[in-house]
């Protein structure tokens, strides 16, 4: 399998809990993508401001992996899943999560 045939396209449209523009708004973008950008197999991080009249999602992250062993390693990485249990399942109020391969 070539490298390209392994790609992965992670990402998530979310809303979080806290009023729009706050200080706490931006903390917790600004956290994530200082925490998620810090695991080692996660490359072409982005943050996202949601603006299409046809969905009501606030945000985005995305990331790309070069294979599926990366992507499981992300997932199962010590500081993806604190920041999915202490920040994530307290402060976003609804996402959805989309993986793309080519």
């Amino acid at each position: 399998m070539s490298k390209a045939e392994g790609w992965i396209l992670h990402s998530v449209i979310f809303s979080l809990k806290h009023e729009k523009g706050s200080e706490e708004e931006r903390r917790f973008l600004a956290d994530g993508e200082r925490i998620l950008t810090s695991i080692p197999v996660v490359k072409q991080f982005q943050v996202y401001k949601q603006v299409s009249a046809k969905n009501d999602y606030d945000f985005g992250f995305s990331m790309e992996f070069d294979n599926q062993e990366e992507y499981k390693a992300y997932n199962d990485h010590p500081l993806h899943s604190a920041f999915v249990s202490e920040r994530w399942e307290k402060e976003v109020d609804k996402f959805l999560e989309i993986d793309y391969k080519r």
